[in-house]
């Protein structure tokens, strides 16, 4: 399988947390969707055995979208990820994904889009830089020293570009992963809990990259329990409760009357919120 897909100059301690441009070059060779959604699944069923994990899930995503899919822990949100990305095949239904029928071609989904995994699993041998250059080597990227420089400094890892995977915390080892999902500058990034393992300074930063990503034309399906930053973050959502979605629609709208995300989770899964 193709390995999981995602400039220090000037930066000091008093910058630490500031968002620095990465001067974004979002592409997708030989695909036109301007005017299309980059994502459809209509009817997902995914069985594992007598379980059924994804019970005829629909959604659309649309170009410019930051797409939240929220739900408890076992509800199938990774399972999804799984399947819209062609790692794992739905037992039935219909995926597109940037024009491409991802149950049909799944590796040509896995050229298209950037992934990072719900555990950061990096090669447990690989240094971070040998890592970055495995992955743009299988990517077939042009400038690829340059483009692994960028991202081991964006995520201030230079220092550690020799280090081993197994010798880097976790939160390094998800800043990898994160390098290692943008580095060829998809046009759709799927997210499976990408603030996991980051201290306060690096979600910041990377919610702040997010957020230019999307204005710059990307599309971002993600998937997250740390409701605070994904209200923030996203404009469309759908809230799955064992395999079934039970909300869907546009934050806006689903979260008038001042409402907030939580609280809109915990009515849609059927917990109570009296205990403010």
């Amino acid at each position: 399988m193709i390995a999981h897909s995602l400039h220090k100059a000037g930066r000091d301690h008093k910058h630490v947390g500031r968002f620095r441009s990465t001067n974004l070059d979002i592409r997708c060779p030989g695909i036109a969707f301007s005017d299309m959604a980059v994502l459809h699944a209509q009817d997902i069923v995914k069985d594992f055995g007598g379980m059924r994990a994804l019970d005829r899930v629909s959604l659309t995503v649309q170009k410019g979208d930051f797409f939240g899919f929220f739900g408890p822990n076992g509800a199938g949100k990774t399972t999804l990820i799984r399947v819209l990305t062609g790692q794992l095949a739905p037992t039935s239904g219909a995926i597109d994904v940037l024009g491409v029928d991802a149950v049909k071609e799944p590796l040509r989904v896995k050229e298209l889009v950037g992934i990072v995994p719900e555990v950061e699993s990096p090669p447990t041998y690989l240094t971070a830089h040998e890592y970055l250059y495995f992955v743009g080597k299988v990517r077939n990227l042009d400038r690829l020293e340059d483009r692994i420089d960028k991202w081991l400094t964006f995520f201030d890892l230079g220092e550690k570009k020799a280090t081993i995977c197994k010798d880097m915390s976790k939160g390094m080892r998800q800043k990898l992963m994160l390098a290692s999902a943008f580095i060829h500058e998809p046009a759709l990034l799927f997210l499976d809990e990408p603030f996991i393992n980051l201290d306060p300074i690096y979600q910041r930063t990377l919610r702040e990259y997010l957020e230019e990503y999307i204005s710059k034309g990307g599309t971002v399906f993600m998937a997250s329990h740390i409701l605070e930053i994904a209200q923030r973050l996203c404009n469309r959502l759908s809230i799955v409760n064992l395999g079934k979605v039970v909300a869907q629609g546009d934050m806006g709208e689903l979260l008038k009357g001042g409402d907030t995300l939580e609280k809109l989770f915990m009515r849609s899964v059927g917990i109570g919120t009296g205990r403010e």
